[in-house]
């Protein structure tokens, strides 16, 4: 007999809004990360969830690894036995739904406070992160103060310790890099390099952290040429090393994501970044071109204590 519900905080539920898919895979890897969350934020092993589910171990870490289908039941009994809120509960049907394509959805946007919590748990079980970004350097490459002046600039009316909370959630991403593991894959355009968010001598640090990145083994930074044509909008993918078609896409926003699951789409994606892959400097002159912008940086915050 399992044993009793640990007594552990259970977070804020999050707020999922859904609309039309057709891939099963990704939805169920997304259904199975939750269901992992939740055994181990509570302390539950592997064998007592199974117990509770009439299942073998093994079926229960194939199911929250996304591998296997989830059955209505198992879900209904699991956020039972876990003790989930009604909402909470709602949520786990809709993946449900949409990793059995029930309901043929396509996409589903998470715009709870808690999602980059989730982001750093779907981050952190990848194998390769391939990024694509027009506007900002991307959030897993962002030094704190570059963060902090996005969040600053995105969220006028939070206080400042709201800023603080979401600025350090936004750090512990960058923890699992640390960690060896995933590779990263990170495209940009060379005017995001000029774009001042923070003083002209924080940018100089921004700078000096993506060429330190840029030397590791498992981080490949590539700069887009000016005047190249790329997408305004941009692309994340996440590639898992268990199973066929493991992969999503998703579009992260300041106050959320959404998440894409449908294989046409994917493979929209997958191209797009092919092609603003194609229209890159390669990784010695993207170096190069990093360090120039680190100079002008320079420059300009030399300049700047000079007038104080």
């Amino acid at each position: 007999m399992p044993a009793a519900r640990k007594d552990r905080p259970e977070p804020n539920a999050s707020v999922l809004r859904i609309q039309p898919s057709d891939e099963q895979r990704p939805a169920g890897r997304l259904l199975g990360d939750e269901l992992r969350f939740h055994r181990e934020r509570l302390g539950y092993t592997l064998a007592e969830a199974a117990f509770v589910i009439r299942a073998s171990t093994s079926k229960v870490s194939r199911l929250e690894r996304g591998e296997s289908p989830a059955k209505p039941r198992d879900v209904h009994d699991l956020a039972r036995f876990y003790g989930l809120s009604r909402e909470q509960q709602s949520q786990l049907e809709q993946l449900q739904a949409q990793a059995g394509n029930a309901d043929v959805y396509a996409r589903f946007a998470d715009v709870t406070p808690h999602f980059l919590k989730r982001l750093i748990r779907l981050e952190g079980t990848a194998e390769k992160i391939s990024v694509f970004d027009p506007r900002v350097v991307p959030g897993l490459l962002q030094t704190e103060a570059y963060a902090r002046a996005l969040v600053r600039l995105m969220e006028v009316d939070l206080p400042e310790s709201e800023v603080d909370r979401v600025v350090a959630l936004r750090m512990q991403r960058q923890v699992m890099l640390d960690r060896g593991v995933p590779m990263l894959a990170v495209i940009v355009t060379e005017e995001v390099l000029y774009r001042a968010y923070g003083s002209p001598d924080e940018m100089a640090q921004q700078l000096k952290y993506l060429l330190k990145a840029t030397c590791t083994n498992r981080v490949n930074i590539r700069i887009v040429r000016k005047g190249a044509m790329t997408p305004p909008y941009p692309i994340f993918r996440l590639q898992f090393p268990d199973g066929d078609n493991q992969e999503l896409a998703y579009v992260e926003n300041i106050d959320g994501a959404n998440y894409v699951t449908q294989k046409r789409q994917l493979d929209k994606y997958r191209k797009l970044m092919d092609n603003v892959r194609a229209n890159a400097h390669d990784r010695a002159e993207s170096t190069h071109v990093m360090k120039e912008a680190l100079a002008h940086w320079e420059k300009a915050a030399a300049a700047e204590r000079g007038r104080q």
